[in-house]
């Protein structure tokens, strides 16, 4: 496990306007940033929606843009370059701490772990659930997002339709992504998640298939509330 902790304030850049990429941490950064600033502007649309104190951020590999936005944030990811990464303490403060608008002092923790196996997190405590691209995460950590906190799932691994049969989790609103920026949608939810052809939604059928539901309508990704 890494802990970052009192992130450097100094060397703030103004907007998107990075610092020159030469640490390992950095260099790995600018790979996963390619479309620079789209996560940060993916997780301050949600930011501006949902409050989010704790985020927990499982299969989240490099991506330290939520730390730009929400005061603390648990990533967890098994592969060793994200370890890497993380390991890179210096570097990874410079990032966030270049980023004009984040935190003053986030709290930012990395498990080089299987987000399916004990993470000795506790139970309810986190606002805000990142699944992106990693799998059913909602089916393993479901337990660590309090009640009344948020799912953010995208169709990708099949985890937004998991998410939408389990009874657990309402529909909130969609993220909705158009030209490289985001918004939250809350309206007319009931278009949403409806499969093109009839077919019966099931965990089984979704860990075989390992995909996602073709459905109506495709927003760039979904926000569940957990109701219980």
């Amino acid at each position: 496990m890494c802990d970052v902790q009192t992130l450097a304030e100094t060397g703030r850049a103004t907007g998107l306007q990075w610092p020159r990429m030469t640490g390992v941490a950095q260099k790995m950064w600018a790979e996963q940033d390619r479309e620079q600033g789209d996560r940060w502007r993916l997780f301050t649309a949600v930011a501006g929606s949902v409050h989010a104190e704790r985020v927990l951020y499982p299969g989240s590999f490099v991506d330290i843009a939520p730390s730009f936005v929400f005061p603390s944030v648990t990533y967890i990811d098994t592969d060793k370059r994200a370890a890497k990464f993380f390991d890179d303490v210096h570097g990874v403060r410079a990032i966030v701490a270049a980023h004009d608008g984040a935190p003053a002092s986030p709290d930012i923790t990395f498990r080089h772990a299987d987000y399916t196996s004990e993470l000795g997190l506790e139970p309810e405590s986190f606002d805000l659930l990142v699944s992106l691209y990693a799998g059913f995460v909602s089916e393993a950590c479901t337990e660590y997002l309090r009640v009344g906190g948020t799912l953010l799932v995208n169709p990708s691994h099949g985890d937004a339709a998991m998410a939408s049969i389990d009874p657990r989790y309402r529909l909130a609103a969609v993220v909705k992504a158009r030209s490289g920026t985001y918004r939250i949608a809350a309206d007319r939810l009931e278009n949403h998640l409806v499969p093109k052809k009839p077919i019966e939604i099931t965990p089984a059928m979704l860990h075989e298939r390992g995909r996602g539901i073709a459905y109506t309508t495709a927003p760039f990704a979904y926000l569940f509330q957990r109701t219980r």
